[in-house]
């Protein structure tokens, strides 16, 4: 266990502060103003994890910390301890979470093991209003008609496999994907092309904070974020009022630039997948005591 200095980690912990805080203040502006955003806003309420839970810095497993009390309760979470003048990983927290490493861990592993799918182009978010009036995202109009969506997916098809998409599908969706997902499916059937499983690494990345350390937090946070600025670009709203510029999937021009999208994101999921499963790997042979 290296001891890092005070001055050493303080500065480490602002330098995070500093790339995080521009994905922390428009959320809590926004918030203030009662102001919705659905691109931006998701990844702070779908999970959820609060702008504070990105915010704190973590110095990742092997690592303590030279610290005050000050510091501690500053940091406010219940997965490290404070025992003479030292933060460090709580021995009772890293106990009792060794079946959620080994199952975040098999997942991922899974996961990681399975070729990339790409052919879905996005559609989930058309299923999730398909022959409905009423939108998740009410406060923005789609940019197509019912039958126009309808076309689409008739000419396309669904080929959903991430189960917290497809449980959004709506009555008239859910019928055309081949598979018909449950939760206890999704070990079988989640890949590493889907837009959703790849933002997922930021909702494990957070379980497994402690490990990993504030790095990977980051890398898998900014990930998350640009698959689902993809993620709204595809689906059948109008954005253009914040900026969103739409990837046309009911085209050929624009699926084929989905696809080279989902691609690159599936690359980068990959290199961060394996770099969860090395941590947990590295740590969890490994007594705390």
């Amino acid at each position: 266990m290296e001891l890092l200095r005070l001055e050493k980690w303080h500065a480490l912990r602002d330098e995070h502060y500093s790339i995080v805080e521009p994905w922390i203040t428009p959320r809590l502006t926004r918030r203030a103003r009662q102001e919705k955003h659905p691109v931006d806003d998701f990844l702070f309420e779908y999970y959820p994890i609060s702008p504070k839970k990105l915010r704190n810095w973590h110095p990742g497993f092997g690592y303590a910390l030279e610290a005050t009390a000050q510091d501690f309760d500053e940091l406010a979470d219940a997965r490290y301890e404070f025992v003479d003048g030292v933060i460090s990983i709580d021995s009772t927290w890293f106990k009792d979470s060794q079946s959620t490493f080994d199952t975040i861990r098999n997942f991922l592993a899974l996961t990681h093991s399975r070729p990339a799918r790409s052919g879905c182009f996005g559609l989930h978010e058309w299923a999730m209003v398909l022959g409905q009036n009423d939108v998740r995202h009410e406060a923005w109009p789609l940019r197509l008609s019912q039958d126009e969506i309808r076309a689409t997916i008739n000419e396309q098809g669904l080929r959903c496999t991430h189960f917290d998409a497809f449980r959004f599908f709506t009555d008239e969706a859910r019928p055309i994907n081949p598979l018909q997902l449950t939760r206890i499916d999704q070990i079988d059937q989640e890949q590493p092309g889907c837009l959703h499983g790849n933002m997922d690494l930021y909702k494990y990345a957070q379980q497994l904070a402690p490990l990993l350390g504030s790095e990977i937090i980051r890398e898998t946070f900014s990930l998350a974020r640009d698959v689902r600025l993809v993620d709204m670009q595809v689906a059948p709203y109008d954005l253009l009022e914040l900026g969103v510029a739409p990837i046309r999937v009911e085209t050929p021009e624009g699926r084929a630039e989905f696809v080279k999208r989902q691609r690159d994101f599936a690359m980068r999921a990959g290199v961060l997948r394996e770099r969860i499963i090395s941590a947990i790997e590295v740590a969890t042979p490994v007594s705390v005591d």
